[in-house]
């Protein structure tokens, strides 16, 4: 049998979550063993007498096993002959889970790039499941936060030194208290407006869909 079609029956019987696999050629004329480990050199053999091992991995860190068909088909065509056996296969580490981005992160690097003079704010929550509006709402209560009837966003002012809008401080506690219960979302600035100076009002006011905010 060929030492292509030996690594396709030892790479069938593996558990299909294998991730690496360590093998052994043993050449069969001691002559040739130089010639084999020089095709087999992309691999990393380690050579002791006829024997060459070498390991299959299939993350991208090493030789997969497309490839050490490809090579061993070389040896084939050369009439290299050998005994390739398996001696050892692992599996493959678990996929980690994605890590979800904190809230509260993203409203710092929301604030990153403002300008220092920045004044006011008009931002918005919007998160990805209706099953956590209400509880959002109520975490989200200290900021004012105006909501759509159906909808999953939510959005809210915010002043930097004066005015009419939540602290941006008190801005980043709210969103903390929606990651503490695990309500995912993203958190972002709509509009904004730098060194204003309101006389005998609030604020500005923004205009969204026709309504004041």
């Amino acid at each position: 049998m060929t030492l292509a079609n030996q690594w396709n029956g030892i790479e069938s019987g593996l558990d299909p979550s294998w991730g690496e696999a360590r093998l052994v050629l043993q050449v069969a004329d001691d002559t040739r063993a130089d010639r084999a480990a020089a095709l087999l050199g992309p691999a990393g053999p380690g050579r002791s007498g006829t024997s060459l091992r070498f390991a299959v991995d299939r993350s991208g860190a090493g030789v997969g096993p497309e490839a050490i068909r490809r090579l061993l088909h070389r040896l084939d065509e050369e009439g290299i002959d050998g005994t390739l056996d398996l001696l050892a296969a692992t599996a493959a580490p678990p996929e980690s889970a994605p890590v979800r981005p904190s809230l509260a992160a993203a409203w710092d690097a929301a604030l990153a790039p403002l300008p220092d003079d920045w004044s006011d704010l008009l931002c918005e929550v919007e998160l990805t499941s209706s099953d956590h509006v209400d509880r959002g709402a109520l975490l989200l209560s200290p900021i004012n936060p105006l909501h759509e009837a159906l909808g999953l966003t939510f959005r809210f002012r915010v002043a930097h030194s004066f005015g009419y809008g939540a602290a941006p401080g008190m801005v980043r506690r709210c969103l903390a208290r929606l990651d503490q219960d695990d309500i995912p979302g993203r958190v972002g600035v709509v509009k904004l407006l730098s060194d204003s100076h309101p006389v005998g009002t609030q604020g500005p006011v923004w205009y969204v869909d026709g309504k004041a905010v």
